[in-house]
């Protein structure tokens, strides 16, 4: 893919919350020729995982929301998971989407781990603390995700806000939207590997 294409994955369950405004302050600073497709995750809600790894009958998704997120996973050259913290980590919305991936990654034809290989995970989360750390379990869930996919991680973009548009207030996570997909994200790597 020599164009980039942006997913942005909107995990609230508020429209136009706190991350949601924080992802587009983000997204204001690609280049125009970057493509963006934004789905929301309350508007097209993917059906309860169904765990089913030890069975052969795997089918790639073709209507609904599960074939659309499969669909534009695929094309997208960036995939930006933006999800408050909720309970110090994903939302409900948003773990569900990930958990789809092992769905994904078993359903035959699709070589899905290899297709998502190389590309690059995002984070944009609000919370409604002071102490960033809590926001760790977070970012942690999104890297090892990365890494286990071999794609790059750019990290997490963190605002602070709780009620609809505080996180406006919040120079600093405002300042570093300006640059944030601007970063060379690296090969995201589990804790325990070395470089």
């Amino acid at each position: 893919m020599s164009t980039r294409r942006f997913l942005f994955v909107l995990g609230s369950a508020r429209s136009e919350g706190n991350t949601e405004l924080l992802a587009r302050r983000a997204a204001e600073q690609l280049p125009a020729e970057v493509e963006q497709e934004w789905i929301s995750l309350v508007e097209h809600p993917l059906p309860d995982f169904e765990d089913l790894r030890h069975d052969d009958d795997h089918v790639r998704p073709t209507e609904g929301a599960t074939a659309r997120l499969l669909d534009a996973t695929l094309a997208a050259t960036d995939i930006v998971i933006a999800s408050p913290l909720y309970w110090y980590t994903l939302s409900a919305q948003t773990k569900r989407y990930l958990d789809h991936w092992s769905g994904w990654l078993r359903t035959p034809g699709l070589d899905f781990k290899a297709r998502l290989a190389g590309r690059t995970l995002w984070g944009v989360a609000a919370l409604a603390h002071t102490e960033t750390v809590v926001a760790d379990p977070l970012a942690g869930a999104l890297r090892n995700s990365a890494a286990y996919m071999g794609m790059r991680f750019g990290g997490v973009l963190l605002g602070n806000g709780s009620k609809p548009g505080d996180v406006l207030a919040d120079a600093e996570a405002l300042a570093r939207a300006k640059t944030f997909f601007a970063q060379e994200a690296p090969l995201a790597r589990f804790p325990y590997e070395t470089e």
